[in-house]
């Protein structure tokens, strides 16, 4: 741990609030304790929030009106709305946001009891712990750890499929209902064509967030799950290219965590292009005609991750040249 904490420093952390995980860079236990946690206080914060949000709303008066944050997610997806977007019944979020405060428990759980009752590195636990441990220079075991990662991701993407297909259906601002998608659109052609900027025949930079039916984003969710399922198990079996490694090399903790950053940025802006102009995915109803507060919040997280991209990116330059 000593050893960490100091390349830590050399490499360029020179106050201690900014260590966090870094001093547990090399013990893979204790590290996925952490990580376990912190999934564990983001479910927290969702289930908190959630139930916050129930004590408070007031019927008849739009959730916009009232600040809502995650309500009107979970109204986008169907829960708890009537005809024209109305309200009709706030049990559901109740229930969901408890759902999410019951799961933090036992992520929190599981996060102490990696930190103070499993192996400090995984691969001296033996067995099928043992089978999770990584070092950084070992791009195989990083690419089982991605692979699985990448299945779970997947795994998500159809929970939304299953729930607009056979669960009830989500909201449809067109029709202002609830209802099933019945025929998610699976045309290669279109669903690729928003996502490289097509649309109609006709280049638009905004294509991809002027997706205008459900059945359209659907069946994007179809095509995301089973490219994610399929590039996980890719991972898990197959080791990364060597022309892969050099254009993304893999060599230190800061270096991944940046492309972790990096992805989460892509997707802050991407969200921030959705919630400003597409009301299909984000219903006036449940969001307003004005979405530049919630736009703007979008992109500084944004703004927000690729510093922290470019931050971690530097370090794992240093921590190159320093070892």
């Amino acid at each position: 741990m000593t050893i960490t904490t100091e390349r830590t420093f050399a490499a360029g952390t020179n106050s201690d609030w900014l260590i966090g995980n870094a001093r547990l860079t090399d013990l893979s236990g204790k590290l996925l304790g952490a990580h376990v946690a912190h999934a564990g206080l983001i479910m927290f914060w969702a289930g908190a929030t959630t139930v916050t949000e129930v004590t408070r709303f007031i019927p008849g008066v739009p959730m916009y009106e009232q600040g809502m944050t995650l309500l009107p997610h979970l109204a986008t997806l169907g829960w708890g709305v009537g005809a024209g977007g109305e309200i009709v019944d706030t049990y559901p979020y109740f229930a969901i946001g408890m759902l999410h405060l019951v799961a933090s428990a036992v992520l929190g759980a599981g996060g102490l009891f990696h930190v103070f009752r499993s192996p400090d590195i995984l691969k001296n636990g033996g067995g099928q712990v043992a089978k999770f441990h990584y070092e950084w220079n070992d791009p195989k075991q990083l690419g089982l750890i991605l692979g699985h990662h990448l299945i779970v991701l997947g795994l998500g993407a159809f929970l939304l499929v299953l729930k607009a297909m056979y669960f009830g259906g989500i909201y449809d601002s067109s029709i202002g209902d609830v209802r099933i998608i019945s025929n998610p659109t699976l045309d290669p052609e279109i669903i690729f064509g928003y996502l490289m900027g097509m649309k109609d025949g006709s280049q638009n930079l905004l294509a991809m967030a002027s997706v205008d039916n459900l059945e359209d984003v659907i069946g994007g969710h179809i095509w995301i799950g089973l490219i994610l399922i399929f590039g996980g198990a890719w991972h898990i079996i197959v080791k990364p290219f060597g022309f892969i490694r050099s254009f993304l090399p893999m060599k230190n903790g800061d270096e991944i965590l940046s492309y972790s950053l990096l992805g989460l940025a892509l997707m802050a802006f991407i969200s921030t292009v959705f919630v400003a102009y597409n009301t299909t995915v984000f219903p006036t109803e449940f969001y307003g005609s004005d979405r530049l507060k919630l736009a703007n919040i979008q992109f500084f997280l944004g703004v927000v991750a690729l510093l922290g991209f470019i931050w971690h990116r530097v370090r794992s330059v240093q921590i190159g040249v320093k070892n």
